[in-house]
């Protein structure tokens, strides 16, 4: 039972994958008509922008990560000990941590999987919901009544008798076996 637990998981998931899939798919004609309305406008202001301005902003931004970049160097190795006993530790403290993140990272991992399939599973239940009654109708078209309606021997005519009857096989060859006798009568 187990396995075949571990073996619906992942088509669940692919199934909850796919039926998010849909639905965002379904969001993309709507962010089309947005940009198409907004792009006009955005191509003004690209065009009426100063491309000296933009690269003066470039450059101001630049200098400031530079500078920043250089203060948190400088703050990691100014406070970083030489004392190899405390560079041990710090690289078995990241180390810890590190596989302490990689323990919660999995754990969230696995349950926004179990989630999806979860989604999945219910997607694949309303799919089936709808095969289902579309089968029923089909079925209830095609069947047969359950049982078999047979005329019986008694009312057939007298001159029938002389007939040798063989012995029906199946329900099939009986109700044929009784509508080949039942339509000479009919014609008298």
């Amino acid at each position: 039972m187990a396995i075949t637990d571990e073996l619906r998981t992942p088509i669940y998931f692919a199934a909850g994958t796919a039926d998010y899939a849909v639905q965002q798919a379904k969001k993309v004609p709507a962010l089309i008509e947005k940009i198409q309305a907004e792009a006009p406008a955005r191509i003004d202001a690209v065009r009426k922008t100063d491309p000296k301005a933009v690269q003066d902003k470039a450059v101001a931004q630049a200098k400031e990560a530079q500078a920043t970049a250089q203060a948190k160097f400088n703050e990691l190795f100014s406070t970083l000990d030489t004392d190899l006993k405390k560079i041990g530790e710090t690289t078995q403290d990241f180390a810890l941590r590190g596989v302490g993140l990689a323990a919660e990272y999995a754990v969230k991992a696995r349950e926004a999987y179990e989630k999806v399939a979860e989604h999945g599973e219910l997607a694949v239940k309303q799919w089936r919901g709808e095969a289902a009654e579309e089968i029923s109708e089909i079925a209830a078209v095609v069947e047969p009544d359950p049982e078999p309606v047979a005329e019986p021997v008694a009312e057939e005519p007298k001159t029938a008798k002389a007939e040798a009857k063989p012995a029906p096989a199946k329900k099939t060859t009986a109700r044929k076996t009784a509508a080949k006798k039942t339509t000479p009568a009919a014609d008298k």
